[in-house]
């Protein structure tokens, strides 16, 4: 299985990783990711009960190795 490439927004210089690609076609490429950005701007922010459990659901506590 290889990796998906990856390729940075146009004009992004908030550090942010780059963005998979996910269609061959730059265009298509291209709207799909403006297209979560408009959905991702247009939700309602997530309550400290919904930020926790989505940490909760995250979070991997670390292994112990064998002594």
């Amino acid at each position: 299985m290889t990796a998906p490439q990856s390729t940075p927004a146009a004009g992004d210089v908030s550090g942010r990783p780059a963005r998979p690609v996910r269609f061959e076609d730059p265009e298509r490429n291209r709207r799909y990711w403006e297209r979560i950005e408009r959905n991702s701007a247009a939700a309602p922010p997530l309550s400290d009960e919904q930020k926790a459990i989505i940490r909760a659901a995250f979070h991997q506590p670390r292994t112990r190795e064998a002594a």
